[in-house]
């Protein structure tokens, strides 16, 4: 179950002082929690980095992709490509029935949709719910397979709507192997919220939509209870990226992150992420080990017995941490994180370390309100060393204090990047994009 824009801080159990959970922060009881878990900046690479196992830019998906609308998108009309093996591909090959619900957003072309990625079933959007026709996109559709089924849905009812939808699959496929890929597309603005919980939370709209998030898990768990899968089912929560802070009281929160959702400090890339196997992760754990969207694909290949992609992924497997994150020798060995915006290495993690080389990032100059944007201004980072342990909000720089640090991580960025240069794929081009003609750093 993945989110949208939903930050570290909109649970409970996360620390949330407003937002009431209670089916996640159960569990969270029940399963793992992971405190130090990675998406990336923006909708589309973070999705790319689940299915593929690999940082965004290696598949090709190193910012948002988008269908012809505002002068942005010009450079965004691509998707990934088929030729890249997905989760739903390698579980498929495994056995698995394979489902996807809600949020696609990895290209609108027919190569590059669901049902061409290795998912026998879908339900939902090709792409984010803010892409409509009065900010200058084509009509929104909502899709069954490849079929549209309505244009321009109510919003408000596609928690419900993908909540059963999720729930059919389930019930449908409970005498053999599944795969489900749940994808929301709330809390990304537009936010909306059914009749049932419109000023449940008595905390605004935006608790109102997590509330009503939190209730779908709850009803997914207590349907796999039901059917008697629930001791076998490996179920995992986590969002896309950090909350989109301009959009105020519609948005949500980093908790104590620096930033948000488009840029490489914490607060735009740390998620919260829980993950629940009765068969097999202990109850009540906590992990503080770094670990990311990309990691899914290699432990859920292993979890399966699943092939892994003949090409070259990035993750880790992380099966026998889950199993006992409380032994040390179950963490997989340890390797840099890669902090990637548009294509760029902004930022990169080894152990407690945080190392920024010189970027410009965005930050919130103004704050909307009720579904109006504000505004964001721009500056440039330093080199700049952070103890993660110690300063986990980045507030001190110490890069003056640990020189052969700085240098040691100032090389490896170095090295990475160009390796990952040497190294890009191509995503699926759409018609009139010629492969030369996307821009990596746009920023967009």
């Amino acid at each position: 179950m993945l989110t949208d824009d939903q930050g570290f801080g909109d649970l409970s159990c996360f620390g949330s002082p407003s937002i009431h959970s209670p089916n996640l922060d159960r569990m969270a009881a029940a399963g793992i929690k992971m405190t130090n878990f990675y998406a990336f900046p923006s909708c589309s690479p973070s999705r790319a980095a689940f299915l593929t196992g690999c940082y965004p830019p290696r598949v090709g998906i190193p910012d948002v992709v988008a269908p012809p609308g505002p002068a942005w998108t010009r450079d965004k009309q691509y998707g990934l490509h088929p030729d890249e093996t997905t989760l739903a591909e390698i579980l498929k090959a495994a056995g698995y029935a394979t489902g996807m619900v809600g949020k696609w957003h990895l290209g609108h072309f027919a190569e590059t949709m669901p049902t061409r990625q290795g998912f026998d079933h879908f339900f939902g959007l090709p792409y984010s719910n803010d892409m409509q026709p009065e900010r200058g996109y084509p009509d929104l559709a909502l899709l069954k397979n490849t079929d549209t089924l309505e244009i321009n849905p109510d919003q408000s009812q596609l928690t419900s709507r993908y909540t059963a939808a999720a729930l059919d699959f389930i019930r449908e496929q409970q005498d053999t192997s599944f795969f489900l890929y749940l994808a929301h597309s709330m809390p990304h603005t537009p936010i909306y919220a059914s009749a049932n919980f419109q000023g449940k939370s008595k905390q605004g709209l935006y608790a109102d939509v997590v509330q009503e998030i939190d209730a779908s898990v709850g009803a997914i768990l207590a349907e796999l209870t039901t059917l008697g899968l629930e001791e076998n089912t490996l179920v995992i929560f986590t969002s896309d990226n950090g909350p989109w802070l301009i959009y105020g009281n519609h948005a949500g929160s980093a908790g104590p992150f620096r930033e948000g959702k488009g840029t490489t400090w914490e607060g735009g890339m740390r998620v919260p992420m829980i993950a629940r196997w009765p068969a097999k992760i202990p109850a009540g754990s906590i992990s503080r080990m770094p670990a990311s969207l990309i990691d899914l694909l290699p432990t859920l290949a292993q979890a399966t017995a699943a092939p892994l992609p003949e090409r070259k992924i990035d993750g880790r497997n992380l099966l026998a941490h889950l199993s006992n994150p409380a032994h040390p020798a179950s963490a997989p060995p340890e390797t840099p994180f890669c902090y990637y915006r548009s294509g760029n290495l902004d930022a990169v993690r080894l152990g407690k370390w945080k190392l920024h080389v010189p970027h410009q990032y965005r930050y919130v100059e103004t704050v909307g309100d009720d579904g109006e944007g504000g505004q964001y201004a721009y500056t440039m980072t330093g080199l700049e060393l952070y103890d993660l342990a110690g300063d986990p909000g980045e507030r001190y720089n110490v890069a003056a204090s640990y020189p052969e640090k700085t240098a040691e991580l100032e090389g490896l960025i170095n090295r990475l990047q160009q390796e990952m240069d040497q190294d890009r794929r191509l995503p699926f081009y759409g018609p009139g994009q010629p492969p030369g003609a996307r821009r990596d750093n746009t920023g967009q």
